[in-house]
């Protein structure tokens, strides 16, 4: 790598975006491209290939390692492993504060971040899951200090991806179109290209430091519009009905029928379609886009036909033997991650005595045992050189559940969600010692009745220190 030039850090460098955002970047600075399977890529003088898991911490602080700046452009509405027991909105976040916490720690000047354009004066609760999901991730990016340059897009219109792509599979394969309500909302379509250029434009830009900025094409338009104009540019000319009755939950039916797209991926897509996306902050320079809509899909359609590979959205999910499970929980009033784990342990010790029951010692090793205790059914070991009050890493280091190597990375995590009593708990690359079948039938569905009961216990906690805080007011009131 050059000596002069600035060092940017780039995520999804082998994605639709971060491939194309990848060959503006290396014009002016060299690149550290981080990918999933960034070994297997050779180094070039201005790029740098490194390998990067963002669910774990030690990978994140060795992908930003020497970074000036990071794009981030992580999303996780696929699965990440053989079987995700998660909301994406929850991995989302376990990606993010990685990511923000690796920054930090690197010392990294700037993350820009990709997110969507959410519409104005509207109430968060009335937002999708998407949509919230993306404020949260853009909150916690924010939350340890580093200044962050949000690039807020609607529809993207570019080969691979999700969301043209699926919009350009239903206009292919629809003889004629039924189009419900939503179809008629507006939205702000922009060009891959004119998107990449926004991006590439804020780093290191002072200017938008801490800033949301709205990007959007010279167009505004409806779905139903883009539908029409994507059949266009295909040679074709369904009929288009407009019907008032067909609800979103049902679009999300019939649009995975149609495109073959998964439940994981569609949802949370079709779900955000009824909200407006229209851009308004601003920033000269960088919001506006100058290639029409029509253009866009003519040069996107192309690409796809000439590139072989599958969209993001129909690319197979993860194989292999582990398993991912995240759930999130509310944490009473004072308390931290740090409380959670130990609380945990103690609950767990009185889920199902006498057959079942736990043991720590001074370390913080806990042994959960069955009935016998000659080898316990799990050995979760304290990580205390990746924890702190508000994260805290169990590694999985043995008994009878699970398969453990010397290369094994299994661990649960309790993680609290900055400026929250919000508390992720997640378990990561665990390996069943058990065979597969029996295990996705068993003890796989006996972790979420756990965790929904700590859950409840943690509820009960809250609801009895109310209780007692309601009874001495009323005390306070009565002595006055």
């Amino acid at each position: 790598m050059g000596n002069n030039r600035p060092v940017v850090a780039l995520t999804g460098a082998t994605g639709y975006i971060g491939g194309n955002l990848l060959e503006q970047i290396k014009e002016k600075a060299d690149v550290i491209a981080l990918s999933r399977s960034g070994d297997e890529k050779e180094n070039t003088e201005q790029v740098t290939w490194r390998s990067a898991d963002f669910f774990s911490m030690p990978d994140a602080e060795k992908a930003l390692e020497g970074a000036d700046y990071a794009i981030y452009l992580i999303h996780s509405m696929k699965p990440a492993a053989k079987l995700t027991q998660a909301k994406f909105e929850d991995m989302d976040l376990i990606l993010a504060d990685n990511f923000a916490r690796a920054a930090k720690k690197q010392g990294v000047k700037q993350i820009i971040y990709l997110s969507g354009i959410v519409p104005q004066n509207e109430e968060r609760n009335k937002l999708s899951r998407h949509l919230r999901s993306r404020l949260e991730v853009e909150k916690v990016l924010r939350a340890y200090g580093t200044p962050v340059t949000t690039i807020r897009a609607g529809l993207i219109v570019g080969p691979k991806g999700s969301s043209f792509p699926i919009l350009s599979k239903l206009a292919k394969r629809l003889p004629f179109m039924l189009l419900p309500k939503w179809t008629r909302t507006k939205t702000h379509p922009i060009a891959l290209k004119d998107v990449v250029g926004s991006l590439n434009k804020s780093v290191g830009n002072e200017e938008v430091k801490d800033r949301s900025i709205d990007v959007g094409g010279p167009e505004v338009m409806t779905y139903k519009e883009m539908m029409i104009q994507t059949a266009e540019v295909l040679g074709k000319k369904p009929r288009v009905i407009d019907v008032p009755f067909m609800t979103v939950n049902l679009s999300r039916l019939w649009v995975m029928l149609i495109t073959g797209a998964s439940k994981e991926m569609v949802y949370p897509l079709v779900e955000s379609l009824q909200h407006p996306m229209v851009a308004k902050n601003k920033a000269d320079g960088i919001s506006e886009g100058t290639i029409t809509f029509k253009e866009a899909a003519k040069t996107a359609l192309q690409e796809e036909e000439e590139d072989s590979g599958a969209p993001d959205y129909l690319k197979p999910n993860p194989k292999g033997k582990d398993v991912r499970s995240v759930q999130r929980v509310m944490l009473p009033d004072g308390k931290n991650a740090e409380w959670a784990g130990e609380e945990y342990m103690d609950w767990l010790a009185t889920l199902a005595k006498p057959l079942l029951w736990t043991e720590v010692d001074d370390a913080k090793k806990g042994q959960v045992f069955l009935i016998s205790k000659k080898k316990p059914l799990l050995e979760l070991s304290f990580a205390p050189d990746e924890s702190d009050q508000h994260r805290v890493l169990y590694k999985i280091t043995g008994g009878r559940f699970a398969s453990v190597r010397d290369d094994s990375r299994g661990r649960i995590e309790f993680r609290q969600i900055p400026d929250t009593q919000e508390c992720i708990i997640a378990i990561h690359e665990y390996e069943p010692a058990m065979p597969w079948f029996i295990y996705r039938y068993t003890q796989a569905n006996v972790h979420l009745i756990v965790m929904y009961l700590f859950k409840k216990h943690l509820e009960r906690l809250m609801k009895s220190e109310r209780h007692h805080e309601d009874e001495g007011a009323e005390k306070q009131i009565v002595e006055a």
